[in-house]
């Protein structure tokens, strides 16, 4: 039996080539980067390039990341920090946020008490951008915390746009690339980003790592501590093999971003015009989504759709019904509840994600999987 995997928004399947140099890292340069002598001089030779290369891939600086275990890890650190030592009074976000920004955000509300406000999602499951725009000004110290690309349904925000409506407002900028970075440009000047998280399992490299774009003078303070690695912002032996797998899965990603976004792209769209001969009435939800990301709501039975995910995870297909954080959840998706009409939050929707990796076949045995089901 054929598996076919299309939950790439919950991770990916890891490079051949990072696995290689991984490999050739764990064999041959096992030094601790901290470590003044030879080993420890070439672990941190290859620590550095990797954060060169990083770097330079978003257009910044080398000093501007440091690596950590996740973007999870990334985005508590940097708004419990931005509330604790930048002065920040208030948060404005969305609810249709990865939950490691919203129970982060949550949780500093009833900490410390900061103002949140929430911007009003519209019916396509974008951001009102008005709404943010008439929230921003006030005398109150703001950050702003955006996803770029709705992990649930693809949705893409116009960093650019909310970037400048930060900056007149002397407003920080947060955003979640989690799911863009090595699938979309990012150009941290261009945008004008002041934080940025991601994570490598989202582009074919290893999981347990990510890392953090922490712009310049942002007088960011330390979350881990008891050690002087990431230039002291981040105590803890650093994972030197992970660190170069992640450089060599981004690096791949951006050689091939070209070709890959448009072979994906097309597969995305024959996946829902075949899905539609078997659901004529199904439906996306959101407008303006992501290539790689598909949610469709189906004219099933929600009792049905659950059955339907186990069988076709009989036949080896994995999709999912939302964020694989939320996996086993009976609750709607928050995602959707922000946008849809609650009738249509109770149907069945699944999420389909694709990658390189995938092909027409897959998407035909998904589809004769649905038709099974």
């Amino acid at each position: 039996m054929k598996k076919v995997y299309l939950d790439n928004a919950a991770t990916t399947a890891i490079h051949p080539e990072v696995i290689s140099v991984m490999m050739d890292v764990l064999q041959n340069d096992y030094g601790n980067a901290s470590s003044t002598h030879s080993f420890g001089r070439s672990a941190k030779t290859l620590l550095e390039s990797a954060r060169k290369g990083i770097a330079k891939l978003i257009n910044a600086q080398a000093s501007e990341i440091i690596f950590t275990s996740s973007a999870t890890e990334a985005t508590n650190w940097i708004l419990t920090s931005a509330i604790k030592d930048l002065g920040i009074k208030r948060i404005i976000t969305t609810k249709i946020e990865h939950h490691a920004t919203l129970h982060t955000v949550e949780h500093l509300a009833k900490k410390f008490g900061i103002q949140v406000e929430y911007i009003s999602i519209l019916p396509t499951g974008a951001i009102d951008y008005q709404d943010l725009a008439a929230k921003l000004p006030s005398d109150i110290p703001t950050l702003v915390s955006l996803i770029h690309v709705n992990n649930e349904i693809g949705t893409i925000l116009d960093i650019k746009r909310v970037s400048e409506l930060c900056s007149y407002a002397k407003a920080l900028f947060h955003c979640d690339t989690v799911q863009s970075v090595g699938k979309a440009n990012i150009d941290v000047q261009e945008f004008g980003i002041d934080f940025l998280v991601a994570s490598a399992h989202k582009f074919h490299g290893p999981k347990g790592i990510g890392f953090a774009y922490i712009k310049k003078n942002s007088m960011l303070q330390p979350m881990i501590l008891g050690g002087e690695q990431e230039k002291g912002m981040r105590a803890g032996t650093e994972a030197v093999h992970q660190v170069v797998g992640m450089a060599k899965a981004l690096e791949l990603a951006y050689d091939n971003l070209e070709k890959d976004s448009q072979y994906i792209s097309e597969l995305k769209a024959y996946c829902f015009s075949e899905v539609r001969k078997v659901f004529p009435e199904v439906k996306i939800n959101g407008e303006n989504t992501f290539y790689n990301l598909l949610n469709v709501q189906l004219p099933l039975s929600e009792e049905k759709s659950a059955m339907m995910l186990f069988m076709l995870d009989m036949k080896g297909i994995a999709v999912s019904r939302g964020s694989a954080c939320q996996s086993g959840s009976v609750k709607p998706s928050h995602v959707l509840a922000a946008f849809l009409p609650s009738e249509e939050v109770k149907k069945p929707s699944l999420r389909i994600s694709f990658s390189h990796f995938n092909t027409k076949e897959d998407i035909d045995l998904l589809v004769e999987g649905l038709k099974q089901a």
